[in-house]
């Protein structure tokens, strides 16, 4: 259940802009009395499912606060970068804004871990996963620079993807795509800490 909440604002974007492309007329006319200017009926779903995103992230941040009375510094960031590349799509009715949205975040994800561990000498996948495994301090370093060199990594493929491909086929990768991405490296990450786990021989 925590992964599909996780995934909440990127599911909301994926339903709206199918939806929107099922009923096109009805989103042209939607986003035409919305929006000023003159906007092609093709931008309808984008335009849709973008507003739909920030409203799911808001959302999403609510939930949060009302049930831990505390919300994760990073879902802050993240209303903060979907706000305003987000905005600036509904503003300039251009898609490329929040196309660059997952580069932007995973980039910042990169540039966190990175910059913590080199710059503060704090670890933060260390922190975030000590309290359940314990490994060999070399491992830690090495976790923290694959998460970060895969959030780059996928921070590019979004852009190339992007710019490379129908923005449907952009839309279905940033739901499937991306998702299973992540899974799969944090599945083959997992079998990798296996083989270095410290045991607690403890009683």
């Amino acid at each position: 259940m925590k992964i599909l909440f996780d995934l909440l604002p990127v599911i909301f974007f994926f339903a709206a802009y199918k939806i929107a492309g099922i009923f096109p007329d009805e989103a042209h006319g939607l986003v035409t009395n919305w929006l000023a200017g003159d906007i092609p009926a093709s931008q309808a779903p984008i335009l849709i499912a973008t507003f739909v995103t920030i409203v799911a992230t808001a959302l999403q941040i609510g939930i949060v606060w009302l049930k831990h009375r505390k919300v994760d510094r990073m879902l802050w960031i993240s209303l903060v970068v979907i706000s305003l590349l987000g905005g600036a799509t509904l503003a300039f009715h251009d898609p490329a804004f929040i196309q660059w949205k997952p580069t932007a975040l995973y980039w910042l994800f990169a540039l966190v871990l990175f910059g913590s561990d080199m710059i503060f000498r704090r670890n933060l996948i260390r922190r975030m996963l000590e309290g359940q495994i314990r490994l060999p301090d070399p491992i830690w370093l090495r976790l923290n620079l694959a998460w970060s060199l895969f959030f780059v990594i996928l921070g590019a493929l979004n852009i190339y993807v992007a710019y490379r491909f129908s923005e449907e086929t952009w839309v279905n990768f940033k739901l499937f795509g991306c998702t299973a991405l992540v899974f799969v490296f944090a599945l083959s990450q997992g079998l990798y800490l296996s083989k270095h786990l410290i045991e607690d021989n403890a009683p």
